[in-house]
């Protein structure tokens, strides 16, 4: 596999959290800065991520317009081996590969989290998820202990850190990214920073600011179209101005590796 390519995975057991969402804007922010960006969905039930490209892809030829975009496909096979001479053969000629995986236990989600270069984990602000990662004192919300997940993530980093020694591969960087923390009260929003705080330090993950609970992000599914979109939205309000900077804070908090050939502005600066 290429060492130039950048795999990026998007992984949580746990359904409803804005992950398909949070990775079909990450893979469009990418081909908007001029990376060129495969996409792979792993949910061959819901095909999530898929169908928003497909949408994507419908809208430009019906409005006659062009779009940064990625390619997408859906891998409904069960071989893990399969799948990694998929992602080898996609990297002779994409900088990024973006997977999104089932909201449950799956094993080409654990397959993939732990070949990954970037390990996104959405959370919603709320002990229900952090649970995925650890569990916490019911009296104090002290962290207790690992949750299976953030073991496994453990050693796979553990394993990584080794072979980069010895082939120059990427460490993992491991991102937890908090979605929709504006409707979560305060006292508790308190207490899921300090367990976030306190076991990113066990664990070695970062901490990012994801995207909020917005009827926008909803409303843009049947056309695939994102919030870069500048001139293709209708009409805008200041609410979306907010989104686009939630994003903008988002994609610099990944410090995703855009080849140096490919940078560009992102067009988040002024509502169209």
């Amino acid at each position: 596999m290429s060492n130039g390519t950048h795999r990026i995975v998007f992984a949580n057991e746990k359904g409803g959290t804005g992950k398909s969402t949070t990775a079909v804007h990450v893979a469009v922010a990418l081909a908007y800065q001029g990376a060129r960006v495969a996409t792979i969905d792993l949910d061959h039930r819901q095909r999530t991520m898929h169908r928003y490209f497909e949408n994507r892809a419908e809208t430009m030829k019906r409005r006659e317009i062009s779009l940064p975009s990625a390619s997408f496909g859906v891998y409904p096979h069960d071989s893990a081996e399969g799948l990694d001479d998929l992602t080898a053969q996609l990297s002779q000629n994409h900088d990024f590969i973006v997977f999104d995986t089932p909201g449950r236990d799956d094993p080409l989600a654990r397959h993939v989290a732990t070949q990954a270069d970037t390990l996104v984990t959405p959370l919603n602000d709320s002990f229900v998820d952090f649970d995925l990662i650890g569990q916490v004192d019911a009296e104090t919300f002290k962290v207790r202990r690992l949750s299976f997940y953030a073991e496994l993530i453990w050693e796979a980093r553990k394993k990584r850190a080794m072979a980069t020694i010895k082939d120059a591969r990427r460490e993992m960087d491991w991102v937890v990214v908090r979605n929709r923390t504006g409707y979560t009260e305060a006292r508790n929003q308190r207490r899921i920073d300090q367990a976030l705080t306190e076991l990113s330090k066990r664990v070695g993950f970062r901490v990012a600011s994801g995207l909020s609970e917005r009827v926008i992000y909803r409303e843009l599914f049947p056309s695939g179209l994102t919030l870069l979109d500048k001139g293709h939205l209708g009409e805008l309000g200041t609410s979306h101005l907010v989104a686009r900077q939630e994003l903008r804070t988002l994609v610099a908090g990944l410090n995703l590796p855009v080849p140096a050939k490919a940078e560009a502005e992102l067009p988040l600066d002024n509502v169209a």
